[in-house]
C-alpha cells in the first residue's frame, strides 16, 4: 500500500510541477484521501459541460456515460460542449480550491487532457478511423512491406508480426496512454480500410510521410469507443 501512496504522490508532483505558478497546490494529506491509482488502463473521451478557470488549471465538470464528475487540467484551450480525451489520472476526495472557494468531493487531477472528436465517435464498437479517404494521398509502397489495405486484408495471418508499412500522416494524437497515436492513409483501400492507426514513443508532424514498423494487433478495444479493427503497436519511424 505504501508504495502504491509513493507511485501516487511522485504523480501528483509531476502534475504540480507543470502547472507552477498557481497559488494554490493540491497536497496529499493522508493515503485515506487517494481514491484510484494514478494511471489507468482505460481511455476516457469526456463531454465538457462546465469550465471553472484558476490560475493555471481549468477545472471541468464532464459527463461519461450519463454519469457527471470533475477533472482538473493543465490549463488548456477548451469550452463547454466541446469534448476531452485523457487515461492517467489520480482521484482525490474532499480536495479543496482556495481559489474558488469551494471543496469536491471527488475530483480526478489528469495529467494527459486532449480536446477530441465527438459523441457521434463513442455511441458504439467501432473503427475509430480519420473521417474519410484524402484522394490526394498516393505513396508508393515500401519494398519487402505492405500498403495499408493489405494490413486489414491480412490482420489475421499477420497478427503479432512486426512489418513497414509507408504512409502519409494524416492526424496525430500525443500522449494518449503514454503513447502517440499516428494515423496514416497511402491512397490504398475504401473508407474504413484507408486508415491505420500507428502508435509510437516517437513523434511526427501531420503531412510528413514515414515508414512505420511495428508489431500487427487486431481487434484492439480501448474502451470508451475506441476500438480498431487492426493497428500498429509499438512501432519505429522513420521519417522521409
Amino acid at each position: 500500500m505504501r508504495g502504491l501512496y509513493l507511485i501516487v504522490v511522485s504523480f501528483f508532483m509531476i502534475f504540480l510541477n507543470s502547472g507552477c505558478g498557481e497559488k494554490e497546490q493540491p497536497q496529499v494529506q493522508n493515503q485515506d484521501q487517494i481514491m484510484n491509482e494514478a494511471v489507468s488502463s482505460a481511455v476516457h473521451n469526456v463531454l465538457v459541460e462546465e469550465k471553472l478557470d484558476a490560475s493555471n488549471y481549468n477545472y471541468l465538470k464532464v459527463s461519461e456515460k450519463a454519469k457527471s464528475y470533475w477533472i482538473a487540467v493543465n490549463k488548456m484551450e477548451i469550452n463547454p460542449g466541446e469534448y476531452v480525451i485523457f487515461s492517467k489520472f489520480m482521484e482525490m476526495k474532499n480536495f479543496k480550491s482556495e481559489s474558488l472557494g469551494r471543496t469536491f468531493e471527488s475530483i480526478l487531477f489528469v495529467d494527459d487532457a486532449k480536446k477530441s472528436g465527438s459523441e457521434e465517435q463513442l455511441k458504439s464498437p467501432h473503427q475509430n478511423i480519420v473521417s474519410g479517404k484524402d484522394a490526394s494521398v498516393n505513396v508508393e509502397p515500401i519494398k519487402n512491406g505492405y500498403t495499408v489495405e493489405q494490413i486489414y486484408t491480412k490482420k489475421s495471418s499477420l497478427e503479432f508480426k512486426t512489418v513497414k508499412v509507408r504512409g502519409k500522416v494524416v492526424k496525430v494524437n500525443e500522449n494518449i496512454m503514454g503513447t502517440n497515436w499516428i494515423h496514416i492513409q497511402d491512397g490504398t483501400g475504401k473508407d474504413g480500410t484507408h486508415d491505420l492507426l500507428v502508435t509510437s514513443s516517437e513523434s511526427v508532424k501531420v503531412g510528413t510521410t514515414i515508414v512505420a514498423e511495428g508489431k500487427v494487433v487486431k481487434d484492439k478495444d480501448f474502451g470508451s469507443g475506441y476500438f480498431y479493427n487492426v493497428l500498429l503497436e509499438n512501432s519505429k519511424i522513420l521519417v522521409e
